[in-house]
This record gives structure tokens, sequence and C-alpha cells, in this order.
């Protein structure tokens, strides 16, 4: 089963100097392989690993992928998932290297072209490969140095999230790290104990040392034999080695001593010495990692659950900057960062670029599903969640959290386990996301069968509760042996139906349960044990029931094979969880509050609010000044516009062109040039300090009446993620306050191109969805003038071919579109004029039918020289 985890689904397009398509000399020990877009440059090398222990040397398959071969720049290194290959990162590298990063990607031991076998990301081999890639880093000329050092980060989800934080450990020189859907102690991931010795309150299932846990034989399965399926019999043999135990090619690639912990572990269902040692032996040292750490963690995850996250947070250093988001995906769903992108770029443009403006990531971030019903009842699984986020982590630089207590009912219960621990309770479905765990707990009441299950219930809360974090309970538990095995957890139970006396919806938060094995018990004598119940993230509305589940048996785990009877009774009535009250809270609602009453009062908000901005308008149009009926046929003319921020940066210095009917126009320059600071003056969302904007001979203001023919998409859009796309552009519309017939509504969907996707909310849109959306939300009411900065961002090839006869038409019926662009390519082939800046100036304002030949040699002579970049196609 392949974990092409890292760059699953369509990456994002971000913004980067074109080099005005010189072409770029090939560099490494390989000619470039070009990708579609000309601007990125993929060299492909050969990285010496590890070799193996029998001395066999090993070469790992690389790609270095840049915009600007001859400037050096931050590195990113990324690892892909469990039986994967560098291809899977390959568009994340590209997303970054257009933000301005050299980013190497390679395909780790064992796996497609590179040597090796699989040593389960051991420190000793995958952990010294990821500083073979560090060492790459520092001897390549298109990464920037700190003295020899490299300025490294380096990212992963799921087994290359684990390397990114062995590395981490191991090398001092890596900058940064942001590992995902990772584990930071592989141990209690693939074989958990969840009793604990104290600690209530804590956000995770913290595992008490000693004891030897309880498998979770479906997912092992799942990675040792799907990966070994995937893998390449390199040594050709089928027989066994000397002593019985079986070859490499048994298991694929995977290396001798992993095959055979798993092989023996699997045959008797119990986690042996020499697995456990390997796991031990796999799990990153926390406490030697000193680089800034985003860990970003799924909470649809029953590998490597939310408590991996809590781990890192508290085994790192208190001296390393950390943070850690909780967000909707993992193994159970779907494993991708293009929704973590932002945050990714975010943590790495801070601590590798050192830039103080990026985005400041919270300590601890959670995302809390309004409702995620799974199970008999069903529910809206796309309602909008809510984010609670903290400064700092529960534990880690503040106090622990604030815990609450249930009173729970239900006396001392009789349970079996059933030879064979058949049938067993069915919880999850592992790999099988949402509908798979939907299907599992359809057949049974509660996923569990009758005789096999201990159950205790709370009253109905009076108030909404997030569900955030583990759990505690303490049991009393005697068995007819002299072990036992118990898998708990919580449920969240929905109000009774009337007529049949049922909770009208079941929810299993996370699908996880917490495994505990109790050994050296005396038959019928009575212990006490604290559980730690599964790490989850959940909203319990109001009116709902929390029922502790205590079964004998679980699918996904390997449990007691001898028929034994349980009794299990609380030890104390009460279920203590974490109260994050603490965190402050966006987006979502809690619902405690009646539907029909918000509606009513935002309704009467959003009308004051209108109201206000037309009086605003009706007062800044009368101080406007005079009109110019001289320019009343130009659709636009900007005179000698500047602007200087308070920091005395001047963005603007003497702008000015004109903009005429039937023109698609660009405003052409790199990152930095003013062009965004100038739309941003000519629609009068700031003031500038001198020069002036008319539009149809009217002066431009903040709020002039003239506005109302001028559509905008400035810095990307904005829109409400509940709604869904069309009624998001409804919305807008009527916030005009202008007839709907105006509005052009089916024209500008059918400009967007989003099919039936304009019917969802438009928290679950892509980038590229996001950029559409607000094309055809600027294009509302066809405007007579369009502005669009950087239109094609998030766009892939073909949007962007299909958008390009889109702005033609447009401005073929006797409108204007102005659009900006950091792309020479983009601005030839989708403008008629064009307008380059740079450094706040205007070098040259004339038809792009001149910028071929000596036109072309003198912009980018004229260009560089005012830059100062270096020669073409080197600089920024």
């Amino acid at each position: 089963m392949p974990d092409r985890s890292f760059s699953r689904g369509r990456s994002r397009i971000w913004a980067a100097l074109a080099a005005f398509g010189v072409g770029l000399a090939p560099l490494g020990v390989a000619a470039p392989a070009q990708a579609a877009d000309d601007a990125v440059v993929e060299t492909v090398l050969s990285v010496p690993g590890t070799p193996e222990p029998d001395g066999t040397s090993v070469t790992l398959d690389a790609t270095l992928v840049t915009t600007a071969p001859g400037t050096p720049r931050p590195a990113v290194v990324l690892a892909h998932g469990l039986g994967g290959t560098k291809a899977d990162s390959l568009p994340t590298a590209r997303t970054l290297a257009r933000d301005g990063y050299a980013v190497l990607v390679y395909t780790a031991r064992g796996f497609g072209a590179s040597g090796g076998f699989v040593h389960l990301d051991d420190p000793a081999y995958e952990g010294r490969d990821a500083v073979a890639m560090v060492d790459e880093a520092a001897r390549r000329p298109e990464v920037e140095k700190t003295g020899s050092d490299p300025v490294v980060g380096f990212a992963g989800a799921s087994y290359g999230g684990a390397v990114a934080l062995e590395v981490a450990a191991l090398d001092t020189r890596v900058d940064a790290v942001v590992p995902a859907f990772t584990y930071a102690d592989l141990t209690s991931a693939l074989v958990p104990q969840s009793r604990v010795t104290g600690g209530a309150g804590s956000l995770a299932d913290v595992t008490a040392s000693g004891g030897t846990g309880v498998l979770k034989a479906a997912w092992a399965a799942l990675l040792f034999t799907g990966t070994a399926s995937a893998g390449t019999d390199t040594s050709g043999s089928e027989e066994p080695a000397a002593g019985g135990q079986p070859t490499p090619s048994v298991c694929g690639r995977f290396a001798e001593d992993v095959c055979r912990a798993y092989v023996g572990s699997a045959r008797t269902g119990t986690p042996s010495a020499e697995l456990l040692a390997l796991a031990r032996r796999s799990s990153p040292d926390l406490s030697r990692i000193t680089a800034p750490t985003l860990m970003i963690q799924g909470e649809d995850d029953t590998l490597f659950g939310l408590d991996q996250a809590d781990r890192v947070m508290r085994g790192l250093p208190a001296t390393t900057p950390a943070a850690t988001a909780w967000v909707p995906g993992g193994h159970d769903a779907s494993i991708s960062v293009d929704d973590q992108l932002d945050r990714v770029t975010a943590w790495f443009d801070r601590y590798l670029k050192q830039d103080t403006s990026a985005a400041v990531q919270p300590a601890v971030s959670v995302t809390v599903p309004e409702t995620s019903l799974v199970g008999t009842g069903g529910g809206d699984d796309d309602s909008a969640p809510r984010v609670l986020t903290a400064g700092t982590y529960p534990g880690r630089g503040s106090p622990a959290p604030a815990v609450r207590t249930l009173t729970l009912d239900g006396g001392a219960q009789t349970v079996v386990n059933p030879a064979g621990a058949r049938p067993g309770a069915l919880t999850n479905l592992p790999g099988s996301g949402a509908a798979g765990a939907a299907a599992a707990v359809a057949g049974y009441p509660l996923a569990v069968l009758p005789g096999q299950a201990a159950t205790f219930t709370s009253a109905p809360v009076e108030r909404p509760y997030d569900l955030v974090g583990s759990g505690r309970v303490r049991l009393d538990v005697s068995s007819s042996s002299d072990e036992a095995v118990l898998f708990a957890s919580v449920w969240d139970l929905g109000p009774d139906d009337p007529q049949t006396r049922r909770p009208t919806s079941t929810v299993l938060p996370g699908r996880a349960v917490a495994p505990v094995r109790l050994t050296g018990l005396t038959p019928g004598a009575t212990t006490t044990v604290e559980v730690a119940l599964p790490t989850v993230s959940h909203q319990v509305p109001v009116g709902h029931r929390l029922r502790l589940v205590v079964a004998t048996t679980d699918s996904a785990y390997a449990g007691p094979v001898d028929p034994a009877t349980y009794s299990v009774a609380l030890a104390d009535p009460v279920l203590t969880l974490p109260d994050l009250g603490g965190l402050s809270a966006s987006g979502g609602s809690r619902l405690d509050v009646p539907v029909p009453l918000v509606v009513a009062v935002a309704l009467l908000l959003l009308a004051a609010l209108v109201g206000l901005l037309l009086l605003r308008r009706a007062r800044r149009a009368e101080a406007g000044g005079p009109e110019r009926p001289d320019l009343a046929d130009v659709p636009l003319v900007v005179e000698g516009l500047e602007k200087t921020y308070a920091d005395g940066l001047k963005a603007v210095d003497g702008v000015t062109f004109r903009a005429e009917r039937g023109q698609v126009v660009g405003l052409l320059g790199p990152n930095g040039a003013g062009k965004t600071t100038t739309l941003r003056m000519v629609v009068g969302l700031i003031r500038p300090d001198q020069g002036a904007v008319w539009v149809e001979g009217r002066p431009v203001q903040g709020g002039a009446d003239v506005l109302g023919s001028v559509g905008a998409l400035i810095e990307g859009p904005g829109f409400l993620p509940h709604l869904s796309g069309r009624a998001n552009l409804e919305a807008y519309w009527k916030a005009t306050g202008r007839p709907t017939e105006e509005a052009h509504l089916d024209e500008v969907l059918a400009i967007a191109d989003l099919g039936t996707s304009v019917e969802r909310r438009v928290r679950g849109y892509s980038q590229g969805m996001r950029q559409r959306l607000g094309i055809a939300q600027a294009m509302m009411g066809l405007p007579s003038l369009l502005l669009l900065d950087e239109p094609t961002n998030g766009l892939d090839p073909p949007q962007i071919t299909a958008m390009r006869r889109v702005l033609a038409d447009y401005a073929a019926a006797g409108r204007t579109v102005l659009i900006s662009s950091h792309l020479l390519a983009e601005v030839e082939q989708s403008c008629d004029h064009v307008v380059v800046m740079a450094r706040g100036k205007v070098l040259l304002s004339e038809a792009t039918s001149t910028l071929t030949g000596d036109g072309r040699r003198r912009l980018e002579e004229a260009f560089l020289d005012l830059v100062g970049t270096g020669p073409a196609g080197g600089g920024q």
C-alpha cells in the first residue's frame, strides 16, 4: 500500500519571477529535466547513501528543483511516504521553488531507483541518508549558506515526517522542520498501551513505561505486506536463511531484521522483543532537536494518532521553538499537505528566510468539527469547523489544561473474550476512510457485539463541550485468567428517539480506541487500572451524552486467542476530561443560540453595514475633487502616483499610465515592484501621497461612486468558508444593493468553470478553485474596468489558457482589463499593452508587439539595470 503522502492532490501555484523567459544553463551531474513551466529547472542527482551492514554501497535517487540556478536560496528537503518515491514530492517541490526555495527531493533507500533495503526509519540508515541530503545541500551552489553550513529545512509526511524529526535530532545544521501525519514514538504508535499511572488533564494518552502493549495488527499488516509487495526482490532468493529465518525476499526490500521482527509478531499476535526494540530504535530522539518544529497531525488517523503530536511538543527541549496544528485528514482519510502549504511556507519563511512578516503559527491550533457523525444516524460531515488556538502549548511553558468531570452510570458488568477473539468489534477499517468506518459500524450497535462490552453513560450535557485531548477513567477489572486485554473508547450519543428509545446518532470521535493489556493477574482478584482514553478532537452538542465503552475485542488489534471472562466496573463513577476553555476560538458556531435568531441578527448587521458603506461612499464622492471631461472616454488614467510607507519605503514613485477601451493591459514587474500598491490606490483602498486616478474622467477615492463600474481581485480572494461558491457570489452581489438581474451570475459562473463544485462549501476548495471563484466575483455585473492581481495563481495550464481567452473576449466587448503579473511570458500571451514597473517606477509603457528582438533586449537591460539583479535570468 504505497503511502504517497507529502504531495497527494493538486499543488498550489505560488508566484515567482520567471527571469523573462531567458534560457537557463544546465547544472549538476545530469541534464536538467525541464518542467511544463520553463521557470522551473529540475536537475537529477545521485547522492551517496549509507552502506548496508555488509558494506554494499547505496545510492539515493534525488532531484534539485529551483527557479533561479544562479542565485543561492534557502533549501528545503522533502521526504516521501512509505512505499513512495521522489516523484510524489515533486509537485510540492515546484510550488516551494516558485516561492523562492531550492528544493531537494529524494527517493528513500529501498524504494524506486534508490539502492539498499528498508530499515524502517532507522537513524543509522534512513537517518544518516537524510544527513547525506543535508551534505548535498551544503555542496550545491544553488543553496544559501551561513559560513559553510547550508540554510536548510526538512519536511515530510508519514514515513517522511519521521525522517524530518530524525534528521533534526542527528544534524544541527537543519534550521527548521515540518513533520506531518507522522509519529514521535513508533512503539506507542504500533504497540499502544493506554494504561497510565496518573496525569489527568494531559492532551494525550501518555503511555506508561513497561508492559508489552497491544499490536495494531491490521495497520501493521497493511504497512509491511503492502510495502513488501510494492518492493523489488533484489536477492532473487526464495529460500530461508540459516536458522530458518526469512530472507529479505519474503518481505520485498525490507531489511532482514525488520522482516523477521514483523513476521515473528504477526505469527503470535503478540509484539516480540525484537519488534519493540526495532520500534524504539526507529523513534527520533526528540530531546536533541533544536530546529524550530511545526508538527502537523491529522484528526482522522488511527495509525499515527493525535497523541503523537503531543509527544513531540512535550518531548522537545523547552528552548526549541515549536507549534502543532491538529487538522482534518490522516491515514484514515487522506494525507495531503495541499491545504497546509500556507502553514508550511510561513514556517520556512520565518525560520529559513528570516522573514519577520511571515504569519506566526500559534503554539497549538486545533480544528474541531461542528459535527463528525460517523455511525448510525449519519450527520453533516461538511459542516463548519471551529478552530481553537493558544499562544502556549498546555503543559509546555504553561500549566496543564484544567479538567472537568462527568458522572457515569453503570455498575459492574461481566464481558466475554471469545475463543480466537472472533467475532470482534469493528470500530474502523484501517485506511478505508470515513465511508469504510460508517459501513463498519452499520452492522453492530456501537460497533461492538452483545456480551463483549461494558458501557457506562453520562447525563445529557447542558452546554456544548469541546472534547479535545485525552480523557481518563479508573476501572476495576478482574479476569478468569492471568491476562486481560480491553479496548476503551468514548462515544457521543444523540438524544433518544421518542418512538424507538434509541439514540438518534452514535459517534465514535476519531474512530479511535485505547487498548490496555493487563498481565500477571490473579484469577478472580480485582485490579484497579487508570486508562488514558484516545486523543480526539470533537464537539459534543447540547443534549448529547457521552458513553464509555470497554470492549474485549477490536478487529484492528491482535488480542488474546484464549477464551476468558472479565468483570469490569468503575473504580470512580466519573469520566475526567480536559477542559480547554482558555483557548481562543474562531469559525463555526456553538449552536447554543437558536439558528433563526443568529440568521436574523446577521441580516440586521449586514443591512447596517451596507447602509454605512453607502453613506460613506456618498460623503467621499462629494469630496472627490473635480471631474475631467477630457478623460470621459478613457477607462483608466493613472497620473503621478506616489506612496511612501511609515518605515520610509517608497513603494510607488511617480507612476503614470493609461488603459484604453478594448485593451488588456499588463502591469509587469518582479515581486516588490509596487504593482499591488498601485492597484490598491487605483481602487481607493489606500490614499496616495501624490498623484491622482481617474476612471472615465471621474476621480477615484475610497467609496467613490465611479468604483461601481470597477471589478477587482487584489491580493487573493476572500470568501465566507461556510457558504457554497454560489452563495458567496449571491451574498456579495446582494451587499452591493444592485438589482439581481444586473449580476450576470450565469455568465460569471461559466467563466469560473467550477461545475457542480460551485454548490460546495468554499472551505473545501483548492487554491485554484478559490482563485477562479475570485475572478468570477470580480466580473460580477460585467464592470467596464476589470483589475486582476496575479490572476493565474493557482490555475493549471489548461485553466490559464482558458483564462486568456476569457480576458480577450471580455475586452473585445469594449471593456478594459488590467492585470498585474511577474511573468513576462504570461503578459506577452495575455496582453496587448504592457506597463513595466520595478522599484516603484515605470520603465516603459507600450504595446507588447514591441517586446521582441531589440525591444525585448532593451526591456531586459533596462529592467536589470534598475533592479540590479545581475545577468538576465538570475535574479528576482
